[in-house]
């Protein structure tokens, strides 16, 4: 790719810059989501409601390796967006290099230290009792792919960086429909069960890897790194870990979240409960996979433009990112409030079930419409660089607020406790973000030009 084309994102317009940007993304995410949808039904109706339970119980281990790729990715790709802003490949290159070594590097320790403590980890992420045997098969299958999911997860956010977001939309339909094809020929065909599952996803992370390591030594990039700039730069290896323990903070919260409601509600209501989440968890991908993709399409448009100083670009990506997500969301929570209960049906044949999930999404997906000012708010901060209200602001509504609520609602509450967290949580992140990106985007207009009017502390 010609650093032409990563030129655009300073001059093209913002409207199809952010539908260029947005809609790839978009549809990757769809698909992705689509394939966990589906990936549900297929285990739910050939395998039984245990193992969905089970693989829920793995979720949060997935979601770390995957933040942990997202996390060096998102944190290398506003490096990388800004530099090229600047006109600087140099910096840009050696930032990708660094993000290569340090992925490998910690991924592997930590399938090392996964397989070590396999006995405990299912345990403590909720797989007790008739969970615990199929949670752990899933479990140690999936670990030997974290490597390559971490490293498909990464490449993916720096493709999008260097405005080819086609590429990083096949990279990431290719795993989901690599993954459907490969349950039902294990599953369904082979009769292997949770193994064949497990094994499914693993390959499909291969599947990913391989196209994603193709874009980068086909001279489709501009940033392929000489084998001197994997070596550790560590000033570029700090601001890497200072932006990207923004989205790992995101993502652990999320695994956080996950494990402490598969215990809560394991206790509430036993394996229909822990089920009931885990669908829900699954319909929370796919009702906001239009809210991340404009997210994702955001942060290259806001960070490259910000290098650049043309803030007042910078500002309407904002207003235009949060006007469409805010119109998507309204549009998918009105589709999930109709057809709860047919959606629910898919998923399983239990009527118990069916019943708990259909009472419960109207209430969990209630504040959907406006949750897109909470994350595009804190991506603003990602993007241009500034790790500490991009972590504050990220954090707020799972860690800092979802978490206490649910401990205290469900003790009161019980399950009903638990869903009526989500929307308060939800209300409370976003007029909080809201209030913080409005005095951000303040600065950027009495301020255009002087990126020294933008400092954190100001924001």
């Amino acid at each position: 790719m010609s650093s032409k084309k990563s030129a655009l994102l300073g001059t093209k317009s913002i409207p199809s810059l952010l539908i260029q940007q947005a809609v790839p993304a978009s549809i990757g995410i769809l698909v992705m989501s689509l394939n966990i949808l589906v990936d549900t039904i297929f285990v739910g109706n050939w395998i039984g409601p245990v193992a969905i339970a089970a693989i829920n119980v793995v979720l949060p281990v997935s979601f770390f390796i995957a933040a942990l790729g997202m996390a060096i990715g998102i944190g290398g790709a506003s490096i990388i967006s800004r530099a090229l802003g600047k006109g600087d490949t140099e910096k840009a290159k050696r930032t990708f290099g660094n993000q290569l070594s340090i992925t490998l590097l910690i991924t592997v320790l930590m399938v090392v230290f996964g397989l070590i403590y396999i006995n405990s980890l299912v345990p403590a992420f909720g797989g007790r009792e008739a969970i615990f045997e199929p949670a752990k098969i899933y479990y140690r299958i999936v670990l030997y792919g974290v490597p390559v999911l971490a490293l498909c997860m990464m490449g993916n956010n720096v493709i999008r960086a260097e405005g080819a977001p086609k590429h990083a939309m096949i990279a990431m339909l290719i795993p989901s429909v690599g993954n459907l094809v490969l349950d039902y020929v294990l599953i369904n065909q082979l009769n292997m069960g949770m193994e064949g599952a497990a094994w499914a996803t693993t390959i499909s992370y291969g599947l990913c890897f391989a196209y994603v390591a193709w874009f980068f030594l086909s001279g489709r990039s501009e940033l392929m790194p000489s084998l001197s700039q994997l070596l550790p730069d560590w000033k570029i290896l700090g601001e890497i870990g200072s932006l990207g323990f923004v989205t790992l903070g995101r993502q652990a919260t999320t695994s956080v979240l996950y494990l402490i409601l598969n215990n809560i509600l394991l206790d509430l209501g036993g394996e229909d409960s822990v089920t009931v989440f885990g669908i829900i968890g699954r319909l929370m991908m796919f009702a906001i996979f239009p809210v991340l993709g404009i997210t994702q399409g955001f942060l290259p448009i806001a960070g490259y433009n910000y290098g650049a100083q043309q803030f007042k670009r910078v500002r309407e990506v904002i207003f235009t990112s949060i006007k469409f997500a805010c119109i998507m969301g309204a549009v998918i929570f009105v589709l999930l409030f109709v057809f709860a209960a047919d959606i629910s049906a898919i998923f399983i044949e239990s009527q118990s079930i069916i019943d708990q999930t259909a009472a419960a999404v109207p209430i969990v997906f209630l504040a959907v419409p406006i949750i897109a000012i909470q994350l595009i708010g804190a991506a603003y901060y990602q993007a241009i660089g500034k790790a500490l209200p991009a972590l504050l602001l990220t954090t707020l509504r799972t860690g800092i607020i979802l978490i206490p609520l649910i401990w205290i609602l469900s003790d009161t509450y019980g399950l009903q406790g638990v869903w009526i967290s989500f929307p308060i949580a939800d209300v409370s992140s976003t007029l909080i973000t809201a209030f913080f990106l409005w005095r951000a985007m303040k600065k950027l207009k009495d301020a255009p030009g002087h990126q020294d009017a933008l400092e954190p502390h100001e924001a």
